[in-house]
């Protein structure tokens, strides 16, 4: 245990040195944000075993909230991000009431049907943009501190990330995450032993959603916008991708899943065109375009090769030499 913390806090040193060591803050703020989005899915599909197709209503809706409510409220930073994180919290207690009570595909399968219903309404609603998206979202001020320069809202993403881990690092280490374990593992006989199931599932299926929303609301201070995109089904897809490939169940895989999609996404076109110069075969160019073929060409290689994801290959590698 004090292995893993010392290691936790050598990683934010290095997280809180990137800037200087000469990282782009706005790609690694891209990173932060989904891998909270990640970890907040883990939570619930790793540790409670509920696969929702649903998640991006939460970052997408959070979003538009403090979008909404920086832009035409003019409340301050905190507010709007407490604001966004408010609203995922009470869409998923809302979606998980109505979903908590089935499992496996059935619950899959609502979690979808409430997330179109839910992409719909922000593509309709006014206060939205539509296709457009909102834009132009103020970042504002937080502890004196002015957001408008990418070096301090990058120390206030980090604080809430690392915040946001450590919150779910101490749930999974309590009661109430052996709890999710054991439910996870044997649902009637933690009924049977007097649990109530269902409160727990849905207790996490809702601290699940604020956390996403909470990632939501930050990617929106980042990128000063909302989209459509953040609330799609393809990002519920994608943040099943980042949590199978870095590894379901473990605390850093899906951090480790994120960097690597929005590594794909942001290199992939970079990538091409140097394996154009190198080759001469201009096929390699259409890279840039092709980004979810690439990464679906990863995950195959991934569940294949890894299928406890890229983190629980190394930690079940490690295991028996430590037995040992």
């Amino acid at each position: 245990m004090n292995r893993q913390l010392l290691a936790y806090a050598l990683a934010v040193i290095v997280i809180a040195l990137l800037p200087m060591l000469g990282a782009y803050p706005i790609f690694v703020m891209k990173v932060m944000c989904y891998a909270l989005f990640a970890c907040a899915f883990n939570l619930l599909l790793g540790y409670t075993g509920l696969l929702s197709f649903g998640h991006a209503a939460f970052l997408g809706g959070a979003a538009y909230a403090t979008g909404q409510a920086l832009t035409a409220w003019g409340l301050p930073t905190l507010a709007g991000l407490i604001f966004g994180t408010a609203v995922a919290t009470v869409m998923g207690l809302i979606m998980g009431i109505l979903a908590i009570r089935r499992s496996g595909i059935y619950f899959a399968m609502i979690t979808l049907a409430m997330a179109q219903m839910a992409f719909f309404f922000f593509l309709q609603a006014p206060f939205t943009g539509g296709e457009d998206g909102l834009q132009g979202i103020p970042r504002g001020t937080l502890f004196g501190f002015d957001l408008k320069n990418d070096l301090h809202l990058y120390y206030v993403v980090m604080a809430i990330f690392v915040l946001s881990y450590a919150l779910i690092w101490r749930t999974i280490n309590s009661p109430f995450g052996q709890v999710l374990k054991a439910v996870r593992e044997n649902e009637p006989r933690a009924i049977s032993l007097g649990y109530n199931a269902n409160g727990y599932k849905l207790l996490a299926f809702v601290l699940s959603a604020a956390l996403a929303g909470l990632a939501g609301a930050t990617k929106a201070l980042v990128f000063v916008s909302a989209t459509l995109s953040d609330a799609t089904w393809q990002m519920s897809g994608l943040v099943i991708l980042m949590t199978l490939i870095g590894g379901m169940g473990t605390f850093t895989g899906p951090v480790v899943g994120a960097f690597i999609v929005v590594l794909l996404e942001n290199k992939v076109g970079d990538f091409g065109r140097f394996l154009t110069q190198l080759s001469g075969l201009s096929w390699f160019q259409s890279l840039g375009e092709s980004v979810t073929i690439v990464i679906g060409l990863i995950f195959i290689i991934c569940v294949m090769a890894f299928r406890r994801g890229i983190v629980g290959e190394i930690i079940r590698l490690y295991r028996p030499k430590k037995a040992s």
